[in-house]
């Protein structure tokens, strides 16, 4: 959706020419190092594919992890042409993790290291390469459901295996300082969601926050509320007056800084609203609340203290978002599972700090909740120390464990625009 206009695009996408297995065709792979007009590596190995195997042997068919098999690619390429300069590649990482390029890097050198290559490759490897951090923002559901590809099919004449749906909103932001780089990044010319920048820090913190932040204050009130979807809640007037009043009135205001401002963080806002409302999206709370805590943690913690170090009053929506996250996970271990209950049905938690909370399970509420602020051990703070914040929590956790969902959100939407005036 844009505004109220709903947009739709069917693009049949010819890039692909081949797929090659590394486990099966891994000399192959190699071989394409030998390709002088080859000159960007990008990688989707999720967050997990960025980490360091120490024993992992470039002489291995093929290498153990992602990084051990780039630098296998890389050495390969470097003895093919002599260590020419002008044959080093572009890396363009994607996934998740701030200064992904850098990691990325970092774990490559150090691989070199273990595995004893010479000083001139090293030489080579760090001023012939350019590892670029990135960052994507789109919501990719994947493969359509049967019944649906089946309508494009008949639709198009032809099968498709390979068919997805994406939204149709997207960014790729890609920091590069060097303009030889940027050329080289050519398909930046075909697409305005792609953005070559000296810092993408920017990019980062509206989509963190604003985005996933948003998210994740909300997803355990919608939740709780009784909405499986995203798009469902954002059909309710009074989440989608909180998510609106979340993001440009408290969340917006503490992320604003010398690169980032309150216009710029509105108008993000405004666009994260209609990629909410996406009738064709399928995006459900219980997806999004897996590894509710750390979620948290990184996302939104950073957020609260931000709005205290601009202002000592309580963040109400942030608060209320804060006590249904508390509320959803209160939970019981079922075996090896971890369960909540809401409205008399039960739902399972995916939650590697679940087991916290169970322990807790029965613990008078404000106890409870002071408990959770306070534990420095998990959020490296002391979320009780915030004036009033660990109040307004265990007030509103009270109204949502009694299900008064709908006048809790009602009541913190009169407070926050009475702030606001």
């Amino acid at each position: 959706m844009e505004g109220d206009t709903k947009i739709e695009e069917n693009i049949v996408n010819g890039s692909v020419s081949r797929v090659l297995s590394a486990k099966e065709q891994w000399s192959e792979i190699l071989a394409c190092a030998d390709n002088p007009d080859m000159e960007i590596v990008v990688s989707n190995t999720t967050e997990v594919g960025i980490s360091l195997e120490k024993g992992d042997k470039i002489n291995s068919t093929p290498p153990v992890s992602f990084p051990g098999k780039l630098l296998a690619f890389l050495y390969r390429r470097y003895k093919t042409f002599d260590g020419n300069p002008a044959k080093g590649m572009v890396i363009v990482p994607t996934e998740l993790i701030v200064d992904n390029g850098k990691k990325l890097e970092g774990i490559v050198l150090e691989l070199a290291h273990l595995n004893g290559l010479e000083p001139a490759f090293m030489d080579w490897l760090e001023s012939s390469n350019f590892f670029c951090n990135s960052l994507v923002d789109r919501i990719v559901p994947g493969k359509l459901p049967p019944a649906d590809q089946d309508v494009f099919q008949r639709q198009f004449g032809y099968t498709d295996d390979l068919m997805i749906m994406s939204e149709s909103y997207s960014l790729w932001a890609i920091e590069v300082n060097d303009a030889s780089i940027k050329e080289k990044l050519s398909f930046y010319k075909a697409d305005p969601g792609v953005v070559i920048a000296p810092d993408i820090n920017k990019f980062r913190e509206l989509k963190l926050r604003l985005l996933n932040g948003t998210h994740t204050f909300t997803c355990a009130l919608a939740f709780l509320a009784g909405f499986e979807t995203v798009k469902e809640a954002m059909d309710d007037e009074d989440i989608s007056r909180f998510v609106a009043a979340l993001m440009i009135n408290e969340i917006g205001p503490a992320i604003v800084s010398s690169n980032l401002s309150l216009d710029e963080a509105k108008a993000f806002a405004e666009k994260v609203r209609d990629r909410f409302r996406n009738p064709s999206i399928e995006h459900k709370w219980l997806s999004i609340s897996v590894q509710y805590s750390s979620k948290m943690k990184m996302r939104n913690v950073p957020i609260l203290l931000k709005h205290y170090e601009a202002s000592n009053s309580v963040p109400e929506l942030m608060a209320l978002g804060f006590a249904a996250y508390i509320r959803f996970m209160n939970c019981t271990q079922n075996g090896d599972q971890f369960v909540g209950t809401s409205s008399g049905k039960q739902y399972q938690i995916q939650d590697n700090h679940a087991d916290w909370f169970a322990q807790r399970n029965g613990v008078a509420n404000q106890e409870f909740v002071h408990s959770l602020l306070s534990d420095t051990n998990f959020w490296e703070t002391d979320l009780t120390l915030l004036p009033g914040f660990a109040e307004a929590v265990a007030e509103k956790y009270d109204q949502l464990d009694k299900g008064e969902i709908k006048q809790a959100i009602q009541e913190c939407l009169a407070e926050n625009e009475t702030l606001t005036r």
